[in-house]
């Protein structure tokens, strides 16, 4: 199939294999890719379903019709979510962008002890938007969920994947690599083959980066309460925002391949 242009729709859009696009995407499609009536682009729902469809024309205005599903696997074999403490500035919008880009299932924007940031509804919305954007590029069948800012202490508690990592930029901690294969060793030349991850549903794993400045102790021994496992992203310190795109980097090369 040649390169087409791929649009995040949602699947209230869809009724009797006809989208029903917003005029938003309806000037994206027509007005910024320029497509014209009877030229294919990729609808995707977010939700792991994409569709060839076909722009249309009616008197209303532009929509598409559903032409066949397409059957594509781009996503990890492991559901990951990011727990980041939100960053100064504008940070964070470039956090989402590479994280979604890196297969994350969902993030949750974290205030902890060190957060400068107050986000704003509208905040919430850009971060959205930037996820399903970069979903869109990297050609995922899946947009990451953005969900409400917390507190870290109700980021923590309320914490319901399997592993739990949680960043710390000094002491003598294992690297969240060596954690990482532990959980699922791809399999050496000659080796026999290791056993598969565990049943009874999805793979899951929580990583939580901090701030400038990173976790406070407290923070860290309250993660540790809650089942966290402190790890080390190597001897160098790096910054809020480039500690979760490590992070990710890591969890796709233990994973990837598997």
């Amino acid at each position: 199939m040649p390169q087409l242009q791929r649009l995040a729709i949602t699947a209230a859009q869809i009724c009797d294999r006809k989208i029903d696009l917003t005029r938003e995407q309806q000037h994206y499609l027509n007005r910024v890719l320029r497509l014209q009536a009877g030229d294919r682009f990729i609808a995707m729902d977010g939700r792991g379903h994409w569709w060839l469809a076909v722009l249309e024309v009616r008197e209303t205005g532009l929509f598409a019709s559903i032409a066949e599903e397409i059957a594509v696997n781009r996503e990890l074999p492991v559901e990951v979510t990011l727990m980041a403490a939100l960053p100064k500035g504008n940070g964070f919008d470039e956090v989402v962008r590479q994280a979604a880009e890196l297969g994350v299932a969902s993030i949750v924007p974290v205030t902890s002890d060190r957060t400068l940031l107050k986000p704003s509804s509208q905040k919430v919305d850009r971060w959205r938007r930037i996820a399903a954007e970069a979903a869109e590029q990297s050609e995922r069948q899946i947009v990451p969920t953005i969900l409400e800012p917390v507190s870290f202490d109700v980021a923590v508690k309320d914490c319901g994947q399997k592993y739990r990592f949680i960043c710390v930029a000094r002491g003598d901690n294992r690297h969240l690599w060596d954690c990482l294969i532990g959980i699922f060793h791809p399999p050496l030349v000659g080796a026999v083959p290791p056993s598969p991850p565990p049943a009874g549903g999805e793979l899951s794993i929580v990583i939580a980066v901090g701030p400038e400045g990173g976790w406070t102790e407290g923070e860290v021994e309250r993660a540790i309460e809650f089942d966290f496992e402190a790890v080390s992203l190597g001897s160098r310190i790096l910054r809020a925002v480039t500690a979760p795109i490590v992070a990710l980097s890591l969890v796709g090369a233990a994973f990837e391949k598997c």
